[in-house]
């Protein structure tokens, strides 16, 4: 709920400047760092930035392309170095970039990812507990772990799993199985109240959970600035990125809902003909308002109120065209006043 919602910043930054550019990150007062998997390496930036204090989690790493077992050694360690404030984000990615670029395999992301989740439970019951490993499932398989490849039980218990999810089925999965929500931060006000939300209460009720049970993580697309003249370019950059998830198939619900269906087949042409600039030149004012929360440090803080605050115990912002380390404190600062 809104007095406890707590602001995470995108820790992105060539190698070896990740670890200062997490401390400027820690001081602005944000709660959380999140790496996603663009440019470098989703885990690497976390390990250095284990040190700021501030939770930490992946936002997301692409489940298929990594073995369960991977991934279970991968959290284990991020939650020993940072005391316990590490939680595993993952998501599935769609099948042209499983398949193409990280040439591996892809089918029933649903069932498979729900495979995933519970290989990880089972071995970090393993570790933690000794609870013999015995996973058998159609996607992957963990029947040996002998002491040599055995971590020791942590402190504060496995680390939580946290699933991106947009679709129906995902967010099932994600509200039966998960420990928490990432809300994919191409939405608006409209679509969060009468499509996601549902689905989520949907799904918790479905499953005998409740609110409580499942950490919500609400995502920002943000043009924030308290420079006037610098709103033109941060809005051009939001209009890109809005345009680049328009083109998405996954994504065109959103469009449905603001009114905007008929954008996709055109944005999603010009996607595969190169013609980034022209996508983003389609991206008119009302949709912009309706995806982006824009604006002055105590504008967007109203902003993220507005439309986290019901429901987010945590908001992921995202800057394609970044913020000033001032902005941002200013931001974090007037989240936290309203608290």
């Amino acid at each position: 709920m809104l007095p406890a919602v707590k602001i995470d910043a995108l820790l992105l930054a060539p190698p070896d400047q990740v670890q200062a550019r997490a401390e400027a990150l820690a001081a602005t007062g944000i709660d959380g760092l999140f790496t996603f998997e663009g440019p470098n390496d989703v885990f690497l930036p976390l390990i250095l930035g284990a040190a700021t204090g501030c939770d930490l989690y992946t936002n997301v790493a692409i489940a298929f392309p990594r073995s369960p077992m991977h991934l279970a050694h991968q959290a284990w360690d991020l939650s020993t170095l940072s005391g316990g404030r590490f939680a595993l984000g993952l998501g599935t990615q769609v099948k042209a970039h499983v398949e193409r670029r990280y040439g591996s395999t892809w089918s029933s992301p649903v069932a498979r990812m729900g495979e995933w989740i519970a290989a990880i439970r089972a071995i970090g019951a393993r570790w933690q507990d000794g609870v013999p490993l015995a996973f058998e499932g159609e996607h992957t398989r963990h029947t040996l772990m002998t002491p040599a490849f055995d971590p020791g039980a942590l402190p504060g218990g496995p680390p939580p799993i946290w699933l991106g999810a947009l679709g129906p089925k995902m967010v099932r999965l994600a509200t039966a199985e998960a420990d928490g929500l990432l809300v994919h931060p191409f939405t608006s006000d409209r679509h969060l109240a009468e499509v996601t939300l549902p689905r989520i209460r949907d799904g918790l009720a479905e499953a005998g959970r409740t609110e409580a049970d499942l950490t919500l993580v609400g995502q920002a697309v943000v043009a924030c600035s308290s420079d006037p003249a610098k709103q033109a370019d941060l809005d051009t950059a939001c209009r890109w990125l809005v345009g680049f998830y328009g083109s998405t198939p996954a994504y065109a619900a959103v469009l449905e809902t603001e009114g905007k269906a008929a954008l996709h087949p055109e944005l999603r042409r010009l996607s595969r003909e190169g013609r980034w600039d022209e996508m983003a030149a389609l991206v008119d004012d009302d949709l912009l308002d309706a995806v982006v929360l824009r604006g002055d440090p105590a504008v967007v803080g109203a902003r993220l109120r507005e439309r986290f605050g019901p429901f987010a115990d945590r908001v992921a912002l995202s800057t394609p065209g970044g913020i000033a380390d001032e902005d941002l404190a200013a931001l974090a600062a007037e989240v936290r006043s309203a608290s």
